[in-house]
């Protein structure tokens, strides 16, 4: 049925789905039902389209249901002709792609494929709800400002929602203290949902069933140890087949020190969980996976290189104290059975405690601290982490480089000065009467010991360069991950501090700049943890990336310098 409604503020499109709207205009709203936080309706112009719920109200005196929408408007601005107009209706949870929000293409998950080959389509993902109660952290209806594609890399049909119990808009009109939202919703502010949380639009939960805690550490803010730690090793790439040989994929051998028996993964169960984590994680850098390839995907080299960054990978997610106790990571580490396992995967695309909920799960500490001296530390990590970043990209195309050294240009002079020997070798046995046979075969042997350098220069640097190569790219994507964190709180600060002016001019109650206030040290305290929990592991990482290429570096010495000596002594008998 129909509504009539009237805009409280201006908006102005963004994009083909939306459609701009007026203060004081009147629309028309096909459907009460809030899509993510936004409405679908018709402006005065007959431009039909989307635009947020939380900037209209909703006029009960409206139509009944035999009236059309063009009732409401002016002969003038009559719906045009071929303007489709109809009410959206929830597809249920089976129809997958087939509404209004739903991209084309987008695929079902089919329940009944082998559990080995899950996500060969696209997941179908329930946003989070708001627990039953409807009420944000503020106590009023929560607004949420995602929109059709507003997590990148996901590929995700959204399914409409049950209305949430939305707020009197009258109330919220003459409130005239909202601080101002970031229409940008391609800002990952406003994307991640943290803007919302910010400003307590953020559904509470009935119960919250994780939590993480943060406390207060030598360098400040950390994240609290999980208090049950384990490894994980990563073993054993082997090739499997299905469907009689048709289909080729690699397993992992994956053995959890906690868990009893170990588990086989393939790498686009590592892909879902990768993103699952993307999904829920808000304000940690979730270490980036290895890389994808078209081709050569069963090339020993390129298997083995995969195998070594996954154990990284895996060592990270293993020592991080949140992520480490996720639960979708513990079900991936450990579910044995074919049932369990789909239900697993299911509970964990539809964790309601994502992206900015997550950020209802900290605990904080209860020591002050002032949010310019925050904002100061994030700013010097931010010029850190730029620093870092330049310079780790600087060492990792100076170790490439000298990998393709070694694989060419220096095995090739090798076996040069080696062939050189050689024919000076052959030379002198041109000439048999001043022929000196233990001379020339210690220079044969020479030329031979030089080609067996160019050999082992040429395998040396799958001993070294290739490690501190893994190590590298693991921190390339854990730096890249920042900007985007680092500007959650930039945002958070931001809109303390257009809060506090709005107090100070009466614009807005004190209380409601303190929990905003307060709202921004959770992010705060989160990213600071964060930041700390970077620093470790940057410490061991890097002392270990560096003890382990100069020991490596040491031992292919000496093994050259060996077989030097041993070319010799060769000549001590002449």
């Amino acid at each position: 049925m129909a509504l009539k409604g009237r805009a409280l503020y201006d908006f102005h499109s963004e994009n083909k789905e939306e459609i701009s709207i007026q203060q004081d205009e009147d629309l028309v709203i096909f459907s009460e039902t809030s899509l993510d936080g936004w409405l679908q309706g018709q402006n005065s112009r007959g431009e039909t389209g989307l635009f947020p719920a939380s900037y209209v109200e909703i006029i009960r005196s409206g139509l009944g249901c035999g009236s059309s929408p063009s009732d409401y408007f002016s002969s003038s601005s009559e719906v045009p002709l071929g303007t489709q107009v109809s009410t959206y209706e929830d597809p249920g949870p089976g129809a997958g792609g087939s509404g209004f929000l739903s991209y084309q293409g987008s695929l079902e998950e089919d329940d009944d494929d082998d559990w080995d080959d899950w996500e060969d389509g696209c997941t179908v993902v329930d946003e989070p709800r708001a627990g039953g109660l409807g009420l944000s952290t503020n106590g009023h209806p929560p607004l949420n400002l995602s929109y059709p594609g507003a997590y990148p890399s996901q590929h995700v049909a959204f399914r409409p929602k049950p209305p949430l119990e939305r707020q009197d808009s009258l109330a919220l009109a003459k409130r005239g203290s909202v601080v101002g939202r970031n229409l940008n919703r391609f800002s990952c502010f406003v994307r991640s949902g943290v803007e919302a949380f910010i400003l307590g639009d953020v559904p509470m939960m009935a119960k919250i069933a994780e939590t993480y805690s943060i406390e207060m550490g030598p360098q400040g803010p950390q994240w609290k140890a999980n208090p049950h730690p384990f490894a994980c090793s990563v073993e054993d790439p082997t090739r499997q087949t299905k469907f009689k040989g048709i289909k080729s994929y690699i397993s992992y051998k994956l053995t959890p020190t906690h868990a009893g028996s170990p588990v086989y993964r393939r790498y686009k169960h590592f892909d879902w969980l990768y993103n699952r984590l993307l999904h829920k994680f808000t304000v940690i850098s979730v270490p980036h996976l290895p890389e994808k390839q078209a081709t050569g995907r069963f090339e020993e080299d390129f298997i083995e290189k995969r195998k070594r960054r996954l154990i990284l990978w895996m060592d990270h997610m293993t020592s991080h104290p949140v992520l480490s106790q996720y639960e979708g990571f513990q079900h991936f580490l450990s579910c044995l059975d074919d049932k369990q396992w789909k239900m697993g995967k299911r509970r964990a695309e539809k964790d309601e405690m994502v992206g900015a909920s997550f950020l209802l799960t900290f605990q904080i500490p209860t020591e002050h601290q002032d949010l310019q001296d925050v904002e100061d530390r994030v700013d010097a990590f931010k010029a850190f982490s730029k620093k870092m970043d330049d310079s780790v990209l600087q060492l990792s195309t100076v170790a490439a480089e000298l990998v393709r050294k070694h694989a060419g240009g220096f095995r090739k002079e090798f076996q040069k000065l080696g062939s050189a020997f050689q024919a000076v070798s052959h030379a002198f046995q041109l000439d048999p009467p001043f022929s000196n046979e233990a001379l020339n075969s210690a220079i044969s042997h020479t030329g031979r010991t030089y080609e067996a350098v160019g050999e082992m220069f040429a395998e040396q640097p799958k001993n070294d360069l290739f490690q501190m190569l893994d190590t590298l790219s693991l921190y390339q994507g854990l730096l890249s991950n920042f900007p985007d964190i680092i500007h959650l709180q930039k945002g958070a600060f931001a809109k303390v501090k257009e809060s506090q002016r709005m107090s100070d001019e009466g614009r807005m109650a004190q209380d409601e700049a303190d929990g905003i206030r307060r709202r921004c040290r959770v992010v705060g305290f989160a990213l600071q943890a964060e930041m700390n929990h970077f620093h470790q592991r940057r410490e061991l990482d890097f002392k270990h990336m560096m003890q382990s290429y100069l020991r490596q570096q040491i031992l292919f010495f000496q093994r050259v310098s060996q077989q030097l000596e041993k070319t010799l002594r060769m000549y001590d008998s002449l």
